[in-house]
C-alpha cells in the first residue's frame, strides 16, 4: 500500500513544507453530545492547511500520480468535485507547480468558488440541477475527449483516496483514543474517509462498529454528501464495512451547525454537523441501553465556506 506523505519523517519528504502539515489533527470531545458513559469525539479536519478532510486524499492521489509517472508538468490535473477536494487539489497543485481544472456544480457555495479561483484553478461550472453526478459526467467526457492533455485522478474510483485515510486518519484515531474507540461514523461523499478509516479500525480493533451517514432524501442541502440510493455509487465504496446508517434531514443538520458554533465554539460545515447529529443520536441510544462507548466522527470542514447560507441567521 502506498505510503502517505504525512506519515513519513519530514526529513524524507520532498514536497513543500506546507504539505507536511496535512494530517495529525486533534480529536475533540463534543461536550453537548455526551450521554452518561457514552462520549462523542470528532477529528478536527478543518485544521488541515486546505481547511478540510480532503487534503489527505488529494495529496495522496497527487503523490501516487507522480510515482506512477501519470502526473507530469505537461499534464493538467482534471477532476470533478463538490468543492473540498477541489480546494485541496488546487492548494497542493499551487504548492507543487501543477495546473488544475475542476468540474463542479454551479450552485457550489460562492465561498468555495472564490477560494478555488484564489488558488488559480480553472473552473468548469456544471448544471446545478444535476449535482455532483452531473459534474462527474462532464469531467469523464472531457477526459475521454482529450486523455493526453490531462491527469485524471478520479477521486470516486482511486484507491489512493481511501488509502490516505487507512494510513493516517484511521491510525490517528486508534492512537488518540488509546484503542478505546467503539464506533466510527462518517458521511458518504466519495466514501474515501469511511472506507479507509473503517478498514484500518477493523484490522486493529475487530469489534468496532462502522456506521454511514447519508442525507435523508435525494434533494438535500448537505453539500459534499451523497444519498446512495439515488446517486452514482463511488467505485471505492465497500458496503460490507457498514453495520448501520443514519439518515439526516438537511434542516436538522443546519440546526446542529448553529448549535456547535454557539455552544461549542466550533464553526463547522453542514456535513460535519450531520456527522455530529448522527453520533449524538447513537450516543442517546447506547446510553439508554446502559452501555459505555467511545464514538468518533469527522468534522469534515469549517463553516467559513458556508457563511453566505441563510440558515446561520435562524
Amino acid at each position: 500500500m502506498p505510503a502517505v506523505a504525512s506519515s513519513a519523517p519530514q526529513s524524507e519528504l520532498t514536497q513543500p513544507d506546507l504539505l507536511t502539515r496535512i494530517g495529525n489533527t486533534p480529536l475533540l470531545e463534543i461536550r453537548s453530545a455526551r450521554r452518561g458513559a457514552v462520549g462523542v469525539f470528532a477529528k478536527a479536519e478543518f485544521l488541515n492547511p486546505g481547511g478540510s478532510v480532503k487534503d489527505r486524499p488529494a495529496l495522496n492521489m497527487i503523490l501516487e500520480g507522480e510515482r506512477s509517472g501519470k502526473l507530469t508538468k505537461s499534464k493538467i490535473l482534471l477532476d470533478s468535485t463538490s468543492g473540498n477536494t477541489g480546494i485541496a487539489y488546487a492548494m497542493v497543485c499551487a504548492a507543487k507547480g501543477y495546473r488544475v481544472k475542476l468540474c463542479l456544480p454551479a450552485n457550489a457555495s460562492p465561498e468555495r468558488i472564490q477560494i478555488l479561483k484564489a488558488f488559480g484553478a480553472e473552473l468548469v461550472l456544471t448544471d446545478a440541477a444535476e449535482g455532483s453526478d452531473g459534474a462527474l459526467r462532464v469531467c469523464q467526457k472531457m477526459y475521454e475527449d482529450s486523455p493526453e492533455e490531462y491527469f485524471y485522478p478520479d477521486q470516486y474510483s482511486n484507491p489512493a483516496n481511501w488509502q490516505a485515510h487507512y494510513e493516517t486518519t484511521g491510525s490517528e484515531i486508534i492512537e488518540q483514543t488509546a484503542g478505546k474507540v467503539t464506533h466510527f461514523l462518517a458521511a458518504i461523499g466519495t466514501a474515501g474517509t469511511f472506507v479507509g478509516v473503517s478498514r484500518r479500525l477493523r484490522r486493529e480493533l475487530a469489534q468496532v462498529e462502522c456506521i454511514t451517514v447519508q442525507p435523508a432524501t435525494p434533494l438535500h442541502g448537505l453539500e459534499g454528501t451523497r444519498h446512495l440510493p439515488s446517486a452514482i455509487v463511488p467505485r471505492i465504496y465497500d458496503p460490507t464495512l457498514a453495520s448501520g446508517n443514519f439518515w439526516i434531514e438537511t434542516e436538522d443538520a443546519y440546526a446542529t451547525a448553529r448549535q456547535l458554533a454557539r455552544n461549542e465554539g466550533l464553526l463547522v460545515g453542514v456535513s460535519a454537523a450531520a456527522n455530529v447529529l448522527a453520533a449524538t443520536r447513537l450516543a442517546e441510544r447506547l446510553s439508554n441501553e446502559g452501555k459505555e462507548a467511545t464514538l468518533v466522527t469527522i468534522l469534515c470542514d469549517g463553516g467559513q465556506k458556508y457563511l453566505s447560507e441563510p440558515f446561520w441567521n435562524d
